[in-house]
């Protein structure tokens, strides 16, 4: 038991560096470009930047759980402990996996974002929404048991999914920089490929969620929140808003150039 904890003690120690590095690196990139952008702030009114360092210590703590999760997928995967065999890498199982890893864990995530919106279990969600106004840095803002439910995919999807170890990791980096752009509060994507008939969603998306808590359940589409009724009312109005302030602006831009 002691030489497999050992075999492992590389895996997370990797994993959870990795995640706290790319945090900050993600987040410092963002901010400065969001500084020279004040006018695409979503929540006008409010400043999550005051909660930065709380946030910030919330989530160097709960990467330590998202980092187990991925490292102890990443571990049983090669140690050839799964349910069922990754497919060989290749750049068709590589599409293809990722694809379905991708959709499976936004139904994951959908459900289980809702389970910890019950009065069950709302306690231990309620550290996240305190970023009312989310930003960069409260991506991970969790409590540690909000995060393993949210991101214990990266767990269990190697026991029931043939996904090569390389596919999961290439899945977490960019559900690690979609998530941190979620959370990011200043919107650059709003789009006609941001809101009906596309499946896609903009920031804005995760951002009423924070606003108003009932609605924008899902991460990476809007499919399950339109099927289940729990997108906000006001998402394509306001994602077609945010299209036309930002024509505006680049419109005077020019003029000024």
């Amino acid at each position: 038991m002691l030489d497999v904890l050992l075999e492992f003690l590389p895996f997370y120690a990797g994993a959870y560096g990795i995640n706290v590095a790319l945090y900050f690196a993600t987040g410092i990139v963002l901010v400065a470009i969001q500084s020279r952008h004040p006018e695409r702030r979503i929540q006008q009114n409010r400043r999550g930047e005051k909660r930065m360092w709380t946030e910030i210590r919330q989530s160097v703590l709960s990467l330590t759980v998202t980092a187990g999760c991925l490292a102890g997928g990443v571990f049983a995967s090669v140690k050839g402990w799964t349910f069922v065999e990754p497919l060989p890498l290749t750049w068709w199982s590589a599409i293809l996996m990722f694809a379905v890893s991708v959709v499976a864990f936004d139904a994951w995530f959908y459900w289980g974002h809702r389970l910890m919106h019950t009065r069950w279990l709302y306690r231990f969600h309620a550290e996240h929404h305190r970023s009312v106004a989310p930003t960069v840095w409260s991506t991970y803002s969790d409590s540690l048991v909000d995060a393993f439910v949210m991101q214990s995919y990266y767990l269990w999807a190697v026991f029931i999914l043939p996904i090569p170890v390389e596919v999961l990791i290439v899945h977490r980096l960019v559900d690690h920089f979609n998530g941190t752009i979620g959370h990011s509060g200043f919107e650059f994507y709003a789009s006609p490929l941001s809101r009906r008939p596309s499946p896609m969603v903009c920031v804005t998306f995760h951002d009423q969620h924070h606003a108003h808590f009932r609605y924008n359940f899902a991460n990476f589409f809007s499919v399950w929140d339109r099927l289940c009724g729990t997108l906000d009312p006001r998402y394509d109005q306001d994602v077609r808003r945010m299209e036309k302030q930002a024509a505006q602006g680049a419109q005077s831009a020019t003029k000024d150039g």
